[in-house]
């Protein structure tokens, strides 16, 4: 999302403005573009710079009041009445402009007659989502005139004239974020995870289709070892067309709430992944230094066994642990089962890879990390929900399809036939019941 920020320099562009307003025919098309909203303004500002605007401002009065004589006002209802400074609305800035200045028999400001190209110009929306796209590049608010004084200057926008664009926008990302549907796309694998901003905390909910795109699903406020807030979420992906009749792996971090809130809205026979690197972590986070290594090793090679014989491994693991280190014997016993939930459903070693951990999720979360580490201070949860949209669509737009996607049949196939097998069950237990 690199951009050069292209300023303009504030030099007199009046004699440069007057020869392209002479050669007309040469502009009449981008007039009519601009009248009728369909050129970008960002785009001409690139070819021709800021004499061209003023120029097909000039064209544009022109076409409401005439071709303007030098010391006559004219003799239409419309008169040129000299001109007067104005700001054009780009997508990164405004740029003031000389204006022709129009006006009809009358006092006050009803007799104003406006030049419909410089409306067109005002009116461009993409201001604001432009401001919030610098604000998640690293550029602060606090900092705005600081880092980017040229800018500044020429759009001649406050701290605060900046921070009110990015909230609208940053609003208007959460809403489109929060009313995405998914009846339309198949789900295979949901990654939930979490992140905290200040002291606030955000979940976030990525899924992954059977053509291996992945899709930013949606956003809570609070932390995931919160009941409510993670049923909350799930009971919002129901509503908005995840189906919990369709059977799919759930990659999490480990939180107990969480597995709760799954079981809960999709039901407990959709597996489980914990991720591997959080329960590396947690066991070596008990361990003394010298013996990490190992241990980090023996718990990694274990993962890439069978089920039966890597959980074999662990347990002996655990046996030594336990007399000195007992804390860490229990956190790696602990969920153990659903740590080889991937080796389990006879995927490939590299679909395998890929969903045995959260960093699918993570790495996005990372991207967001970044483009909102110069906020200093989170005034509310409400914040932190909607600069965490806005960096979510912002990093989505870089997403590319998961590692090993040509390998999501045999997930597909795994989690259909054990779909079937739970359908036959409960058949055959009611049968039985008759």
């Amino acid at each position: 999302m690199r951009r050069g920020y292209q300023v303009a320099e504030t030099k007199d562009s009046g004699k440069l403005a007057s020869l392209l307003a002479v050669e007309g025919a040469d502009l009449g098309g981008f007039v009519d573009l601009i009248e009728q909203s369909r050129l970008a303004v960002d785009e001409l500002i690139t070819v021709m710079g800021r004499a061209t605007i003023e120029a097909v401002l000039t064209l544009s009065a022109q076409g409401v009041a005439g071709e303007k004589h030098q010391g006559k006002k004219g003799a239409g209802a419309i008169r040129w009445h000299g001109t007067q400074r104005g700001t054009v609305s780009l997508s990164d800035r405004k740029l003031r402009v000389k204006k022709p200045r129009l006006r009809k028999k009358g006092k006050g400001k009803s007799a104003e007659v406006a030049v419909p190209a410089y409306e067109a110009m005002r009116s461009n929306a993409s201001v604001g989502e432009r401001m919030l796209e610098i604000l998640l590049c690293g550029v602060s608010s606090r900092n705005y005139g600081r880092v980017l004084p040229q800018m500044a200057e020429t759009a001649g926008m406050s701290k605060s004239q900046v921070s009110r664009q990015a909230i609208k926008a940053s609003e208007e990302s959460l809403k489109r974020l929060a009313a995405r549907r998914f009846e339309d796309v198949d789900l295979l694998v949901i990654y939930i995870d979490g992140m905290r901003f200040g002291q606030h905390h955000v979940i976030a909910a990525v899924g992954i289709d059977n053509t291996g795109h992945k899709h930013v699903l949606g956003l809570a406020e609070g932390a995931t070892e919160n009941g409510v807030v993670a049923k909350g979420l799930l009971e919002d992906l129901v509503e908005r067309g995840v189906s919990p009749e369709r059977r799919r792996l759930f990659v999490i971090d480990g939180s107990k709430a969480l597995r709760q809130a799954i079981d809960t809205v999709f039901g407990k026979e959709n597996p489980v992944q914990r991720c591997r690197n959080h329960k590396v972590k947690n066991v070596l986070g008990y361990l003394p230094e010298e013996l990490r290594g190992s241990v980090s090793a023996v718990m990694k090679s274990a993962y890439r066994l069978e089920p039966n014989e890597g959980m074999a491994r662990l347990k002996q693991q655990a046996a030594w642990l336990e007399k000195s280190y007992p804390s860490a014997a229990s956190s790696l016993l602990e969920g153990l089962e659903e740590t080889f939930t991937v080796n389990r459903l006879g995927l490939s070693a590299t679909l395998r890879r890929c969903l045995s951990t959260t960093n699918l999720i993570e790495n996005p979360n990372s991207g967001v990390r970044r483009m909102t580490g110069r906020v200093s201070r989170w005034q509310d949860g409400r914040m932190a929900l909607r600069w965490a949209a806005s960096a979510f669509l912002e990093v989505e737009k870089r997403f590319r399809r998961v590692m090993g996607y040509r390998d999501l049949w045999m997930l597909e196939s795994a989690l259909n036939e054990q779909g079937g097998e739970t359908e036959k069950k409960g058949v055959d237990s009611k049968d039985a019941a008759a």
